[in-house]
C-alpha cells in the first residue's frame, strides 16, 4: 500500500473548475507507479527484465469534487493477486481529510514484451514473491 500526494493543475480542471473526470485514471496511474517505487520495485525494473503490465479493465466511482490548488492525497493498494492478473485499488482523498472523493479499481494483465501472457510466478518468481508480501 502507498499514499500519492498530487497538487491540482489548473489544466486537470473543467469549466466548471473542477478536476475533470479524464484526470483520475492518469492520477491512478502516478499512484500505482509510485507504490512499486516506494516498495522498491519499480516499473522501469519490471520492463527492463521483459515483464510488462498493460491495463485490461478500469473503474472510477466519483463522489466529489476536487478544485485547483487543493491537494489530493492517493492511496493505492493491492486487491488481488494471481499468477496472471493484478488488480488494484484506490481512494482519492483531499490532503488531511477522510471523505473519499473518487474510489477505483484497475486490473492488468502480466505479460511478456510481446504482450502474450505469462505465469508470473513462473516468468518472476521474485517478483511474485515480492508482490505477495505487499
Amino acid at each position: 500500500m502507498s499514499y500519492t500526494d498530487i497538487i491540482v493543475r489548473y489544466a486537470e480542471t473543467d469549466q466548471m473548475g473542477i478536476v475533470h473526470h479524464s484526470v483520475y485514471p492518469v492520477w491512478f496511474e502516478a499512484a500505482r507507479t509510485d507504490m512499486m517505487e516506494q516498495a522498491g520495485y519499480s516499473y522501469a525494473r519490471m520492463e527492463r527484465e521483459g515483464i510488462m503490465l498493460p491495463l485490461s479493465h478500469l473503474e472510477c466511482d466519483y463522489k466529489g469534487g476536487v478544485r485547483y490548488g487543493e491537494t489530493v492525497t492517493i492511496r493505492c493498494f493491492i486487491e488481488k493477486l494471481t499468477i496472471a492478473r493484478l488488480c488494484l485499488g484506490y481512494e482519492v482523498r483531499r490532503k488531511g481529510e477522510d471523505g473519499v472523493l473518487c474510489s477505483g479499481t484497475t486490473v492488468h494483465g502480466w505479460t511478456d514484451t510481446d504482450l502474450h501472457v505469462i505465469n508470473l510466478k513462473k516468468k518472476a518468481p521474485e517478483l511474485f514473491e515480492f508482490l505477495e508480501k505487499m
